[in-house]
């Protein structure tokens, strides 16, 4: 789904030149797909996969077909929530650069601002580890800093993007802050995991409260929506966090996330993690529901 980086084109070739021998009913796919693809490049003519149509023209077409006109253009989330899902699953990934930098730009395209970005990927080293989201701010960095020099957001906002250390809080606070904003994320599952890391890693359940609550989740910079959206993202994307994934699918729904939002996320994981991430994510969601349906 997501195109590789570019490079400049040698023969002139393009998707749509490719797309001539693709199936009598993909043509409305493919328009509707190119209609996608042109809102998150902010261009009317994406020349972004060009340079693959020159080797593998198929992967051009699929690229655009399925992965623009069946899976992104669906209803149940808006652009800007595809977009920071799918900034939170490449970060989390931390294998396809290219691909995130060109989303971070797509991010800017629909809407997105800087400080959101600055904020998913600040949110990713609870799930996903500080190597990982600081990798991503490079990229955010690079894309920050290209669309300054052209001059394509005459209206960017400071290149930090970030909240100032007037947020933070203090230590005696911090506890406090993080076990109320758990309990108001996640309900009693979430103070139960800290509770049960008591006779073992206590510092590790007071560091889940102070640092993941307390310090990050606490944060201006997204709303508590945006933020479970991406944590589903990066636990489905990561594929070893089933349990946490379960917990995130619970506090998505807590703070007003709607079934449909969390299917249409998963199936745009497929085209970024791989069906069998988005599979297990499904088969997660589908326990929360069925647990959910048997309590009401």
């Amino acid at each position: 789904m997501t195109p590789p980086p570019a490079a400049a084109p040698s023969s002139g070739s393009s998707p749509s030149s490719a797309a001539s021998g693709s199936a009598s009913d993909g043509g409305d796919r493919y328009a509707r797909g190119l209609a996608a693809l042109s809102l998150v490049t902010g261009t009317d003519h994406p020349a972004v996969l060009d340079p693959i149509a020159e080797i593998a023209p198929d992967l051009a077409r699929f690229t655009i077909e399925f992965g623009y006109g069946d899976v992104w253009s669906q209803p149940g989330l808006t652009p800007r929530q595809r977009q920071i899902g799918t900034i939170a699953a490449l970060a989390a990934l931390g294998n396809a650069a290219p691909q995130l930098r060109f989303h971070i730009a797509g991010a800017l395209n629909v809407g997105c601002t800087r400080r959101e970005i600055v904020e998913t990927f600040i949110h990713t080293t609870v799930y996903a580890g500080f190597p990982a989201a600081l990798n991503a701010l490079s990229a955010a960095r690079e894309v920050f800093t290209a669309r300054a020099d052209a001059g394509t957001d005459p209206d960017a906002e400071p290149a930090s993007a970030a909240v100032p250390a007037a947020e933070a809080t203090p230590a005696a606070d911090r506890y406090a802050r993080g076990i109320a904003l758990l309990q108001e994320v996640d309900g009693p599952a979430g103070p139960h995991v800290v509770d049960s890391l008591a006779d073992i890693a206590p510092d590790l359940g007071r560091f889940v409260v102070e640092y993941a609550f307390g310090d990050v989740y606490a944060r201006t910079g997204l709303d508590l929506h945006t933020r479970e959206l991406a944590s589903i993202a990066m636990c489905t994307a990561l594929g070893t966090a089933g349990p946490q994934l379960r917990v995130h699918l619970r506090a998505f729904l807590n703070v007003g996330g709607t079934r449909e939002e969390i299917v249409t996320l998963l199936t745009q994981l497929a085209g970024y993690a791989g069906f069998p991430a988005a599979l297990n994510g499904v088969a997660a969601a589908r326990e929360i529901f069925a647990e959910q349906d048997t309590a009401s």
